[in-house]
């Protein structure tokens, strides 16, 4: 950017074995400068995590963990009735044996970013964030912590310790307050590189942005991250 601020490209990934096999993750590798890795709960088997673990390592690329609600049929897109206390044990599980298969891997956890509806609902909601936050510091008490850019989630995760990075989506559409629109309605996800590339470079030059995303799962990811990427660097 002209700023001169470094803008980070993130990608979630090891959610879906066929993306691995036709070389989806591969190409979207070229593209980013970090992923965040299925934990396993919402998604994922554990030969999809450990090989998207040891290509990300091997590409250089900053590997985060990415926990979610254990509920593989909804793909963690769904909130599930849990306590706080149990949020905060759920994460921290996933956390820990996420590191296991990262350790066996030689790979190091840079950051960690909730997935899906744990994140979407810890935006507005401040115990639930806590709780996220809770279970973060008990596998790790330093550490990067991505969330929506302008949420109260980020000021959670400043008052926990953590050096949160506030994200933004290339491939996702908002609504007037800042929100993510939901999956469940039209319009809810941008298919255009074009498009996407051009709310990127917004959102980088709003100067309120660290990290902007990519779902792997996106029709058409691999044009959107290479649009993208060159249109943050043109800027």
């Amino acid at each position: 950017m002209r700023s001169g601020k470094q803008i980070d490209i993130n990608c979630d990934m090891g959610e879906i074995p066929a993306l691995l096999a036709d070389g989806t993750q591969d190409r979207l590798l070229k593209h980013v400068t970090s992923v965040n890795i299925s934990c396993g709960a919402h998604a994922g088997d554990p030969a999809t995590i450990e090989q998207t673990l040891r290509t990300a390592h091997a590409r250089h690329v900053k590997i985060g963990a990415h926990p979610g609600y254990p509920d593989p049929a909804n793909f963690g897109r769904v909130a599930l009735d849990m306590t706080t206390a149990q949020v905060a044990d759920m994460v921290f599980e996933q956390l820990a044996a996420f590191e296991e298969i990262a350790n066996r891997c030689g790979a190091v956890i840079a950051h960690v970013k909730p997935h899906g509806a744990l994140y979407n609902s810890a935006v507005k909601d401040r115990a639930l964030a806590q709780a996220i936050a809770g279970g973060i510091a008990r596998w790790r008490p330093h550490i990067h912590v991505m969330g929506l850019a302008g949420s109260l989630m980020l000021d959670v995760l400043r008052e926990a310790g953590f050096t949160p990075l506030a994200e933004a989506f290339a491939d996702r559409a908002y609504e007037p307050d800042g929100t993510l629109r939901s999956r469940q309605l039209p319009g809810a996800m941008i298919h255009d590189p074009t498009v996407a590339a051009a709310q990127a470079v917004k959102l980088a030059q709003s100067g309120t942005v660290d990290t902007i995303c990519i779902h792997s799962d996106t029709r058409g990811s691999i044009e959107i991250a290479a649009a993208v990427r060159a249109a943050l660097a043109a800027e």
